[in-house]
């Protein structure tokens, strides 16, 4: 079958790449989407399913900073254009590993970036028609005051982490390959999204399964740490508007427009998590347990997407009690899914069914 345009998605099998990967699926029955995923703790391709019959779709277990490897698959597939979200994504882990975000987030893209420009310099029509669309977080831009301001596409960058600085310097390795090698690139930058499919370390799945088993939910420092909140299918549209009609070389932010504090999610977690259990109303508030604050917490994100939202037309769908009614929801109704991932069933699968491959 000939199609139109060969996508790679990369980190594919993860929280928001399994999203992207599903969108465009569907919606483009005429692109092939090549999945390239490590399958690490993060990615699980339980969560494409549905799709993973689908003509259109194929899945290619790698490592992005298999340089040799990228290159192969792009050759192998065409790629004509390439959505990057494999990354270490989770702050804590950073601060105990930083060397294995160092590697991946910033070698990796780097990785990709040389395969793109060697793959698409070496065909007749070079660039044309390519699009190498590198997507990273709202954290590169540092902490901003309680009370004052939002990221923009203009505010310059102070990351606070070992995670935020390896996305920092990854997404200056984007725009350097196109400022020095003409590589038609794009970035966007989020806010923190929630939804099915995220992996149960990060804060609204591990409280949704807390509460279901009735354990303690571990909120940092007062929980006053404000975060800017996006559902994870607001972002897979935004992703596939900016691919489409993003101008190359830009930058636009995506966000919820949408601030809470921690410790006013976790109530409102609380609340709809015990009231689609069939709990008391209250029922679960004596599990939140405050524990000692990270090291560099940022205390407040939150995005302007103004460019977004006027240039390309975007706009979020769902206000954040009916976006977190749907995730609460998905979570208990797919406990098999979430008991599978955290047991860690499905990464011993995952290493057996690939031995020696």
């Amino acid at each position: 079958m000939n199609f139109k345009r060969n996508i790679l998605i990369t980190g594919g099998a993860g929280f928001i790449g399994s999203h992207v990967v599903r969108l465009f699926v569907n919606k483009y029955p005429d692109y092939r989407i090549v999945c390239l995923d490590k399958l690490t703790y993060a990615g699980n391709l339980a969560n494409l399913r549905d799709v993973e019959t689908a003509p259109n779709y194929d899945f290619v277990r790698g490592d992005i900073c298999d340089y040799e490897g990228v290159l192969k698959i792009l050759g192998d597939y065409h790629i004509d254009g390439i959505i990057h979200l494999a990354a270490e994504s989770h702050v804590d882990r950073s601060i105990k590993d930083p060397f294995a975000f160092a590697k991946t987030n910033v070698m990796g893209t780097l990785s990709l970036l040389q395969a793109a420009k060697l793959y698409w310099e070496s065909l007749p029509e070079g660039y044309e028609g390519k699009r190498f669309y590198h997507i990273s977080t709202d954290e590169v831009y540092g902490a901003l005051e309680p009370n004052g301001g939002l990221f923009t596409e203009q505010t310059p960058y102070a990351p606070h982490s070992p995670y935020s600085a390896s996305k920092a310097s990854s997404d200056h390795f984007v725009r350097a390959y196109h400022d020095t090698y003409g590589l038609p690139t794009i970035i966007s930058n989020c806010s923190n999204n929630y939804g099915p499919y995220q992996f149960p370390e990060k804060l609204i799945p591990l409280f949704i399964n807390n509460i279901r088993q009735h354990k303690p939910l571990p909120v940092y420092g007062k929980g006053e740490n404000v975060r800017d909140w996006l559902y994870v299918e607001d972002h897979a549209r935004a992703i596939d508007l900016i691919f489409h009609e993003g101008k190359v070389a830009e930058t636009y932010n995506i966000g919820g427009n949408n601030e809470w504090r921690n410790i006013d999610l976790v109530r409102v977690l609380i609340a709809t998590t015990d009231r689609l259990l069939g709990n008391p109303e209250g029922h679960s508030l004596d599990l939140i347990t405050y524990v000692t604050d990270r090291a560099g917490h940022d205390l407040r994100y939150a995005i302007d997407s103004t460019k977004l939202q006027q240039e390309l037309g975007w706009s979020p769908s769902l206000q954040f009690e009916e976006g977190i009614e749907k995730t609460v929801r998905w979570y208990l109704t797919n406990q098999e899914w979430l008991d599978g991932v955290t047991s860690g069933d499905y990464q011993r699968y995952y290493e057996e069914m690939y031995k020696g491959r």
